[in-house]
């Protein structure tokens, strides 16, 4: 099991969305994802429009999970400056990928 910091990532600058101020957000619910939740999050990315050889690797798919884990709109994650956008998918895909 994985310790719950890693899973926090910090953002490099403060991050403003819908009037609230966010330095970092918790992706430790990414650990209580369940195969139903996949799927359905496998069913937006797909309602979406988008496309990925490996949806893991995707920053949409991470944005979608992220979503989930979060309770956040996903435009929360959309709206992210883009390096920040890419640590975000670095862990999503990190924690699917790893062995």
């Amino acid at each position: 099991m994985a310790k719950k910091d890693e899973f926090v990532l910090k953002f490099g600058k403060p991050y403003t969305f819908e009037g609230s101020e966010y330095k970092e957000i918790d992706l430790s619910g990414l650990e209580k994802l369940t195969v139903k939740d996949l799927i359905e999050i496998e069913k937006q990315f797909t309602a979406s429009g988008q496309a990925a050889a490996v949806a893991e690797m995707s920053i949409g798919y991470a944005s979608l999970v992220a979503a989930a884990v979060t309770k956040k709109p996903v435009e929360f994650f959309t709206g992210l400056p883009g390096r920040e956008g890419i640590k975000v998918r670095t862990v999503v895909s990190s924690f699917f990928l790893q062995d």
